[in-house]
Formats: structure tokens, C-alpha cells, sequence
């Protein structure tokens, strides 16, 4: 009778510490994430079970990878444990008889590696804690609460062995498939009646079990609850696509995010969702560098802010001091979100897949679209974007200038459709350095005999630095005169040179009626050259080192293209050791190549030293941010100018000679 009501206290306890919090994300916006459940059930079984994501930390990975799996399928022994507190002569092995043994054994390995798991992680965070909670990002209490779940899953264990070996020494019989108990049933010979030690490790096991399951909603391990749902329910679009505004309520006050109730209920899943563990900090590279910004803290704000409002908002309307005292400058600076180079590599590290680049560009677009507050240095990219169509205001009909010598058509002069519509970009229009690039794609394009040809002055910016910079207005305006524009010419299919323009064309023009086969060039390259239509007479044998960019990798998964280019060119690759789905940003994402960075270091230079410290011949790119970035950063290190950064295309078109 005293197990029935602490059972039921427990469970009525943990229940409504649950709809608690299904209320706060209630006063989130609507988000359908129910779509496709298939697809979502085979992530949870790769992410959720797999632990595919913490792999990428392999000593952490197989420790978490043992603590999880120990929690699943001793699940069996906590079952065995709460039906023995009604009905004691209860076992499983009575139950499932020849199928028990199996089971036994398994929960013996299984508990035996959560005790080594939970031993190693204590001494590694005393002893030796990750990297990444050094400096700002380790508090005191973080190692104590950490402390303290270890402990609680030490003591579930170890009770959880103490009472199997009291329960076999009181029967005077050895299961064999209890190996590790049974060794441990002999240290009860000479003791108290072993029936009694069965009792008290049994309520010590399910006390425990109990308190830790009550404890878990208010601690930062909420994530044993809520990791595999918000799993499910992360974006199954594509990577690089981001959620359009929609500018059709004229009666809107705000767009954007500013508190916690414009963010969407999975946004706010997220915050409860977060491990504290410091993974997308680790890897940031605004935060690695010495900015303010970290993506661990943005997540655990939405997390406080929430756990501060939900209540006030569930039971009346919030004050003017409340709605004063926000999500947005008194939880997260200003300063934070424009640290942000949108390079996605905090959400690929996240073993839990946490959004954390959409909430930032959220809070991006209610600093621009409601409040004008951005940095001064956009004031001006703004006005070229909407008046030149491109961010350093160069005059549109100079567009053409790059092609100046070569037999480039343009739609508007094309006898017919042609094969591929080459788009140019912004940089390899105006940018002196990236001309050259341009003009490189046309050698290689005309050497393959593609039937090309561009869109001259009737192309505009993509839209993509005034989407990452949170000006969704002007972005749709640039997108949807460009989709007009292809639309008209009945575009099937478009080349890219330029990641930016890739990834906009391909995941987010479909958003406004854009809907086109879009390649990045290095794919288009490969094709070619599997083909047979594009063949080299010679070798560019020299050492080289690729610097991944963030938006054709981690945004759109293109890691192997650009090398096999390379590998045709003769080029010798060397690897830095930060590259393809960890490779760091060259710090010009999310529109901060119209922007200056003041504060730390310049993440250009971080990732330079990392370039030169392989002593290669050339820095080869894919993307014109990253060759404008990384040559800057050779001229700030005043490297011996034998160094070169090249996009892979040039290199490729030497090969032709």
C-alpha cells in the first residue's frame, strides 16, 4: 500500500510537471511538423537511437552511446522492479521463461557499462572536462548537476545489482545468465538475512528510479524526455532553405521574433530540449574567435525566457513591464545575432537537432523589418539591393563588362532554349578578382561544348545577403523579379558558380514559384567529365589544401565534387584538419561580408593560419566570399605571395592548356 501511493504521487507528480510543460509550448506559433512520418521515424531511429550525431565526439559518443542503451533496455528491469512493489513473488523469468536468459544477459553487460560510463564521464569532467566548457561556458553549476545524474544513474545500477545478488543469495540459487550479479551474491554469505538486503536495495532502486524521474523536468537533462521527440519533429526541408515571411496581413505589427510567443512551438521545444552540452559553441566559429555570440547560450535564453513567461501568459495578460523586459536585449543582445556568420555548424553538431540559425535570423528580421536596428554598414548594402540589385552598388549595366572578349550570349540574344543557363552572380559579375573565375566557368563550359548562356543586366542578387540579414522584404522583391525574369525564359535547368546563389536558386526560389534543376558547378564539372565531354591535356602539379564552403557543404552536402576536380587537375590535396561537414567558415555567411568584425579575432585569419599551417602551394575555394575572405587573410599575414587562393575552377581550367 505504501508503494501504491508513492507510485501514484510520482506519476501524478511527473504528469503534471509534463502538461506544465506542453502549456509553455503552447504560447509558441504554429509549425506543422506532422507531415512525412516516415521519413521522421527513420531520423529518430539513426539520430535518436543510433547516436549518430555524438559519434562525431567518438570518446563521448561511446559513453553517451552505453549510458543511453543502458536506459533502454534496463527499462525491463525497472518494469520488473514497480510490478515486485504489488505482486513480490513476481520475476520475469517466470514470465518469459526460455526467452528470459537472453534478456538477463543483456542487462548484465548493459549495467555493467553504465557503471564504467558514469564512472569515466565524473572523472572526466573533475579530472579533465571537454574543451568545450572552458573559459565563459563552464559554471559551477553545470559540473553539479552533471554530478548529480551520474550519480542517480550510478545508484539505479548499483541497487539494481545489489538487489538481483541479495535475491539469488536468499534463494541459495545462481542464475548463470547473471553473471555479474551472481559473483555478487557471495558477499552476502554471513550477512543479515540476504531477503532483507533484497528489500532495502529494492526500495533504494525505486526511490531513486522515482526522484529521478521528477527531478528530470526541471533540470537540464530534460533532454532524456524530450531529445527523441524533438528529433521527430525536426525540419525535414531542405538544410538550406529558410521559412519565408508571409507580407500579406497589412494589419501585422511586427514581424520577425522579438520574445518567446513569436517563436514557433518547436523553437521553444528546442530550448527545453538543449543539453547544455556546448557542442555548437565548440564549433562557433564567432564564439572560437572571441565574439559574444554563443549558439549554446541563444537556446538556453529561449529555454529561461519561456520557463519565465509560460506561466504569467497561461494565467493572465503580461504587464507592460513583462512585455518590456524580453526575449530580445535582456536575455540576447543585439550584438549576438549579428556575431552570427550563419555557417550551420552549430546545428550539425547539435546530437539532438536544435534550429538554432532560423531563431536567429527570426530575431534578425524583427531588428530590420520592425525596428531598423542593424548594423550601419547595411544601411548601404540595402539601398544598393534595391536600387542597383547588387550590394556594392555597381551600375547594373555594367553587368556584362566581366564577359568582355568572349562570345557570351545572353537570353535575350539565344536562338532558341539553350542547354544550361550559367548564373553569374553578383561577385563574378563585379568583383575584379572573381571575373576571373567567370571567365574560367566560360572556358570550361565552351571546352565541354555546353550550350549556355547567361542572363546579362536582366539578372539580379539572388536575395540571399538580404534574407541572412533579416530584410525579408527586400528578399522577396529580388526573388521574385529574378523568378519572373527565369519564368519568362522558360528556364528548365541552371549552373551556379557562386555556393550563395546555389543555395538560394535550388531550396528557396521554389518557395515564390522558382522551381528549376540548380547545380553547383562542380557537379555540373564531374558530369562532364564522366562523360567524356570535358578531357585535360595536362597536370597542375602542385599542393593544395580545399577550404570546405559552408553553404555548398553543410547547407547542401557537396563535400566530394570539388576534390574529384581537383584530383583530374593533378593537383596534390592535403586535408586541414577542420574540413568538409567540420570544416570552419571563412566569417562572410549570413551577409557579414558587408559588415566589419571588431571584436576577437578575424575568423578569416583563424581559418588562414589553419590553411598556411600545411604549407600548401595554393588555397583552393569553391565560393566567392571564401576566396575574398582567405586572400585577405594571406594579406594580413603577410604570407610570401608564392601562396595563392584559387577557386577550383581556375585551377581546372589550367589543366586545359
Amino acid at each position: 500500500m505504501v508503494f501504491l501511493l508513492l507510485l501514484l504521487v510520482s506519476l501524478g507528480v511527473f504528469v503534471c510537471s509534463c502538461a506544465r510543460l506542453l502549456k509553455a509550448l503552447s504560447i509558441g506559433t504554429g509549425d506543422n511538423r506532422f507531415d512525412n512520418w516516415g521519413a521522421r521515424l527513420r531520423k529518430v531511429l539513426i539520430i535518436a537511437f543510433g547516436q549518430s550525431k555524438l559519434f562525431r565526439d567518438p570518446v563521448a559518443g561511446l559513453m553517451h552511446f552505453f549510458i543511453f542503451w543502458g536506459f533502454v533496455i534496463l527499462l525491463s528491469a525497472v518494469l520488473e522492479g514497480i510490478i515486485q512493489g504489488i505482486d513480490p513473488q513476481f520475476t520475469l523469468k517466470a514470465l518469459l521463461g526460455p526467452l528470459f536468459p537472453p534478456l538477463a544477459v543483456s542487462q548484465e553487460i548493459i549495467g555493467s557499462l553504465v557503471i564504467l560510463s558514469c564512472l569515466f564521464a565524473l572523472t572526466r569532467w573533475y579530472v579533465l572536462p571537454p574543451k568545450r566548457f572552458y573559459g565563459r561556458e563552464i559554471t559551477g553549476h553545470i559540473r553539479r548537476e552533471a554530478s548529480v545524474i551520474l550519480l542517480l544513474i550510478l545508484t539505479i545500477m548499483i541497487s539494481m545489482f545489489g538487489a538481483n545478488a541479495a535475491r539469488m543469495a536468499s534463494a541459495a540459487q545462481v542464475d548463470p545468465a547473471r553473471f555479474v550479479s551472481g559473483r555478487l551474491a557471495g558477499f552476502f554469505n554471513g550477512c543479515a538475512p540476504a531477503h532483507l538486503w533484497f528489500e532495502r536495495f529494492w526500495w533504494i532502486h525505486i526511490l531513486v528510479i522515482l526522484g529521478f524521474l521528477n527531478y528530470l523536468p526541471y533540470s537540464k537533462h530534460l533532454h532524456v524526455l524530450t531529445s527523441i521527440p524533438n528529433v521527430f519533429f525536426s525540419s525535414l526541408r531542405p538544410r538550406g532553405e529558410l521559412k519565408a515571411l508571409s507580407f500579406t496581413d497589412e494589419s501585422a505589427e511586427k514581424y520577425g521574433a522579438s520574445d518567446v510567443p513569436d517563436l514557433s512551438w518547436k523553437q521553444i521545444l528546442d530550448g527545453f530540449t538543449c543539453t547544455d552540452c556546448g557542442r555548437c559553441t565548440a564549433v562557433c566559429p564567432a564564439s572560437i574567435t572571441g565574439k559574444l555570440l554563443s549558439p549554446r547560450k541563444i537556446i538556453m535564453n529561449i529555454r529561461e525566457r519561456t520557463s519565465e513567461l509560460a506561466p504569467i501568459l497561461r494565467k493572465r495578460k503580461p504587464s507592460e513591464e513583462l512585455v518590456t523586459h524580453r526575449l530580445l536585449d535582456s536575455f540576447i543582445a543585439e550584438e549576438e545575432l549579428w556575431d552570427c556568420t550563419t555557417c550551420r555548424a552549430c546545428m550539425e553538431e547539435c546530437p539532438v537537432m536544435i534550429e538554432h540559425v532560423p531563431a536567429i535570423i527570426d530575431m534578425r528580421r524583427y531588428l530590420v523589418l520592425t525596428e531598423s536596428r542593424f548594423p550601419k554598414e547595411l544601411i548601404s548594402a540595402f539601398k544598393n539591393l534595391e536600387t542597383a540589385y547588387n550590394p556594392w552598388g555597381f551600375d547594373p549595366e555594367s553587368r556584362m563588362e566581366w564577359a568582355q572578349g568572349l562570345d557570351v550570349r545572353t537570353m535575350a540574344q539565344s536562338d532558341g532554349k539553350p542547354e544550361i543557363l550559367f548564373w553569374v552572380g553578383c561577385a563574378g559579375a563585379y568583383d575584379s578578382r572573381y571575373r576571373k573565375v567567370s571567365r574560367a566557368m566560360v572556358t570550361l563550359l565552351n571546352a565541354a561544348d555546353v550550350k549556355f548562356a547567361v542572363l546579362g543586366t536582366e539578372e539580379k542578387c539572388n536575395g540571399d545577403p538580404a534574407r541572412r540579414s533579416g530584410n525579408e522584404y527586400l528578399a522577396q522583391m529580388l526573388m521574385t523579379e529574378n523568378v519572373d525574369t527565369l519564368n519568362r525564359y522558360g528556364i528548365k535547368k541552371i549552373v551556379a558558380a557562386c555556393p550563395h546563389c546555389f543555395n538560394t536558386l535550388k531550396n528557396e526560389y521554389p518557395q515564390l514559384g522558382g522551381n528549376y534543376e540548380v547545380v553547383h558547378y562542380s557537379e555540373l564539372l564531374n558530369q562532364m567529365i564522366g562523360s567524356g565531354r570535358l578531357k585535360f591535356s595536362t597536370q597542375v602539379a602542385q599542393t593544395a589544401v580545399f577550404h570546405d564552403s559552408c553553404y555548398a557543404g553543410r547547407y547542401n552536402g557537396i563535400y566530394d565534387a570539388p576534390r574529384r576536380l581537383l584530383a583530374h587537375s593533378g593537383v596534390r590535396l592535403t586535408e586541414m584538419a577542420r574540413s568538409r561537414s567540420k570544416g570552419l567558415c571563412c566569417g562572410a555567411g549570413g551577409a557579414r561580408m558587408f559588415m566589419e568584425e571588431r571584436a576577437g579575432k578575424r575568423i578569416n585569419i583563424e581559418r588562414t593560419e589553419e590553411a598556411l599551417g600545411l604549407n600548401p602551394a595554393t588555397i583552393a575555394t569553391e565560393c566567392p566570399f571564401c576566396l575574398t575572405m582567405l586572400s585577405d587573410g594571406l594579406k594580413a599575414k603577410n604570407s610570401d605571395e608564392r601562396v595563392l587562393v584559387r577557386d577550383v575552377a581556375e585551377i581546372l581550367a589550367d589543366a586545359l592548356l
